[in-house]
């Protein structure tokens, strides 16, 4: 009851009064030297947990400024998830050429089958790139699974430039060796059926890449036109002498 009626200004030394008693001297005269003695002992702050890689969102109408659409010589559009999450930097590279048409009209020029697919080297030698300088690898534990989207590299790991692959297959040996940054999320059909060969022999064709946001039509290829006119002579039986 006593304690409820003091003010708290009351209470202080009647608590450092009966401290002083408590203690043996030699302890009071620690505890007064002692800056710690009146203060908390700081808490240790917890170990952070390990990182969590955000989920791949299947649905197309979803975030269409990280959508990449690929119009391929084959008729198909192909639509990939693109993960900033993974890989900014990545992401961002694809992209800014995608939006500068650098893809447009570059061949598949390496694709073998039950591996991958490899685009993104305008001379179609797969030595080529773009006049931006290479990427530092952004290697993550994304696994390489069938329709995964993952940049090339030479034998630098920081010589990413233009070039990426997509999986056909699951392929675990890639991970953490080349950069993960999406995977194809409609239109793996059209993946499947680029044309084999290292190069082939008639490469599939990038008609036009672009980012869904920007809301451009699909890109067809022109149709062949006839090698020469078919007349009426042409159909006429020819006439002896």
């Amino acid at each position: 009851m006593l304690n409820r009626l003091l003010a708290p200004s009351a209470l202080a030394p009647l608590a450092l009064a009966a401290l002083a008693f408590s203690l043996p001297a030699n302890a009071q005269d620690d505890a007064a030297a002692s800056p710690a003695a009146d203060t908390a002992a700081p808490v240790a702050d917890a170990p952070a947990g390990p990182r969590t890689y955000a989920a791949i969102d299947y649905d197309i109408t979803h975030d269409p400024e990280n959508i990449l659409l690929l119009d391929l010589s084959n008729g198909r559009r192909v639509a990939i998830r693109l993960m900033p999450d993974w890989a900014p930097n990545h992401v961002e590279r694809i992209k800014t050429l995608t939006r500068q048409g650098f893809y447009d009209g570059v061949k598949f020029h390496r694709v073998i089958e039950g591996f991958m697919a490899q685009t993104g080297d305008p001379t179609g030698t797969g030595r080529g790139g773009s006049s931006l300088p290479d990427l530092k690898a952004e290697f993550n534990p994304m696994p390489h699974l069938r329709g995964t989207i993952s940049m090339a590299h030479a034998a630098s790991d920081d010589s990413a430039n233009s070039q990426f692959f997509i999986t056909f297959y699951p392929r675990f040996s890639l991970d953490r060796k080349y950069t993960n940054f999406g995977r194809v999320i409609a239109g793996m059909d059209a993946i499947d059926a680029i044309q084999r060969g290292e190069p082939p022999a008639n490469p599939t064709v990038v008609l036009q890449a672009s980012i869904a946001a920007d809301g451009k039509p699909q890109a067809t290829a022109a149709p062949a036109a006839p090698e020469s006119a078919i007349t009426a002579d042409m159909l006429n039986a020819p006439q002896s002498n």
